[in-house]
């Protein structure tokens, strides 16, 4: 269920690479096993060679670096290039800490307070991010092609849908638009929580 490690799976889809997937049970990220590739015990961790990575930014601009010919995810454009950046840190910086925040919340202050604290946290980010892309938009976040901003949208617009019950179309009319692009892409469904060896439905079918 992690929306970082759906980015990367995402940007690792997007450039066509081939990847092994090794999920871990609930509480394994706190191993010491695990903690030698990532000491904040956050994940994804990607293994590549001799270099470990952490965290989902860092991961997907080195993929982008090393990989720049295969489906690159920044635009050349400077100023799209910084509104990716932008729309990337919203999610990133602006929206997921406080969404990652709701089982403690759910625990301090009782099951009731969880949802509309994820829906007023994750609302403030969005009616920024439909401010930001509404004159850079095309058929995804800054144009024709999906880029940085399209990676980080598309696992957050999927958690607000699926799991969170936000409403989109009446709030965030072009932010809807781009979630039901992203659902077209072969990518992005392959990419899918549902869609994992560790998901549920996975391990029962």
């Amino acid at each position: 269920m992690s929306s970082c490690s759906f980015r990367v799976r995402l940007a690792l889809n997007l450039k066509g690479l081939d990847y092994e997937y090794i999920p871990l049970v609930e509480g394994q990220q706190y191993t010491p096993e695990f903690m030698k590739l990532n000491p904040i015990s956050y994940v994804p961790v990607l293994v590549d060679g001799e270099l470990v990575i952490a965290d989902s930014l860092a991961i997907i601009l080195y993929l982008n670096e090393k990989y720049p010919h295969q489906h690159p995810l920044l635009p050349t454009d400077l100023h799209k290039k910084a509104i990716n950046y932008q729309a990337a840190s919203i999610v990133h910086s602006s929206i997921q800490p406080h969404q990652n925040q709701a089982r403690y919340i759910e625990k301090e202050f009782g099951p009731d307070q969880k949802l509309p604290w994820l829906r007023y946290h994750i609302g403030k980010g969005f009616a920024a991010l439909e401010k930001l892309l509404k004159d850079y938009a095309g058929r995804y976040a800054t144009g024709d092609e999906v880029h940085l901003a399209d990676i980080f949208l598309a696992p957050q617009l999927y958690a607000a849908t699926k799991r969170f019950n936000i409403d989109m179309q009446d709030q965030f009319p072009l932010l809807s638009r781009l979630d039901e692009a992203y659902s077209q892409l072969p990518a992005f469904q392959v990419a899918i929580p549902e869609k994992q060896p560790d998901a549920p439905s996975s391990r029962t079918s």
